[in-house]
């Protein structure tokens, strides 16, 4: 198998090292490690790990050769790696050392297409305290809500995830950047089956949260625009999309989440009515960015729709039409 890391700023240079050399301690060891980099930062890391190409497991570096940023990063790198497996690693996550040999067991099962991991938050200056753990899919992270044991999961989390070469080849690759592995695990799932997508949150990685994504403003943000990107990306899907996940998360925080928090508040938590509102908000923020997005939509589809007819009446109106 081969592991895959996107980089794309030396702002997160010490921890894109620290996720390399954790990819390089595997118990399991992969065939390659690629490194795959914007243009600005891809003679430093050229630089940085000249020599490692011919250690074991070697490490090369590459340049993103498509416009786009992650999911067009993952797309160079899986056309240049020669695993069977593709293990994608973010930059700022480090690998627990039995992440690969856990990741890929799975794959003994020949039905199995694409499985993910558990990322673990590691925070930059703790856990907020007004923050609900169901909403940890803001980092990036594993939430409460999520699969305890092995099991089909729709979603699989980009930090932490793998799929099979020839799957990935046959559903395009991956098609977008800001839902490239939410677009990927639906499109494995409708031609293989939704069994055919695993989670398995004993494999497991760190996942770095700065302390710029603990604010108020970060999860009201995300909240809404992750939501309001989702719209267009379930429209290219076509038959791939689904909101089964989407419907399931909305029950599940609401029905388990705020009853939970509420109960945490009477026992004299003092935060558990802040995380209570912290749910309600965004849940509501959630919706309020799909309906957005769908507006967006329905306004894109209908100036489409308008423009052939404008210009039948512009030509017809200059005197244009057909030849007789």
């Amino acid at each position: 198998m081969s592991v895959l890391i996107c980089a794309y700023t030396e702002d997160r240079w010490e921890l894109l090292v620290q996720s390399v050399a954790s990819a390089q301690k595997q118990t399991l060891q992969p065939c390659e490690i690629i490194v795959c980099v914007d243009q600005p930062l891809f003679r430093r890391c050229a630089a940085y790990w000249a020599d490692s190409a011919a250690s074991t497991p070697p490490t090369r570096v590459i340049q993103n050769k498509f416009d786009g940023h992650l999911g067009a990063a993952r797309n160079t790198a899986a056309e240049a790696a020669a695993g069977e497996i593709l293990a994608f690693l973010d930059d700022d996550a480090a690998a627990d050392k039995d992440w690969l040999d856990i990741l890929t067991e799975p794959y003994q099962d020949e039905r199995i297409g694409a499985v993910g991991g558990r990322p673990i938050p590691v925070f930059e200056i703790g856990r907020p305290a007004w923050f609900p753990v169901q909403f940890d899919w803001v980092f990036g992270c594993a939430y409460d809500g999520l699969p305890t044991s092995r099991g089909p999961l729709a979603h699989l989390i980009g930090a932490n995830m793998s799929v099979r070469r020839t799957l990935l080849e046959r559903v395009g690759g991956f098609h977008s950047d800001r839902h490239d592995d939410m677009d990927m695990c639906h499109r494995v799932a409708h031609i293989e089956g939704s069994e055919a997508v695993i989670y398995e949150p004993a494999a497991t990685v760190r996942h770095f949260v700065p302390a710029s994504r603990t604010t108020w403003k970060y999860f009201w943000r995300r909240c809404f625009f992750v939501n309001k990107g989702k719209v267009e990306a379930f429209a290219q899907m076509g038959d791939a999309a689904t909101l089964g996940a989407e419907t399931r998360f909305v029950w599940y925080t609401l029905t388990k989440g705020v009853p939970r928090e509420i109960l945490q508040a009477a026992k004299g938590d003092a935060h558990g009515l802040a995380r209570t509102a912290a749910i309600i908000a965004g849940v509501g923020l959630a919706a309020a960015g799909h309906l957005a997005g769908r507006i967006e939509l329905v306004r894109r589809l209908r100036r489409r729709c308008q423009q052939p007819t404008k210009q039948i009446l512009d030509t017809a109106a200059q005197g244009g039409g057909p030849e007789k």
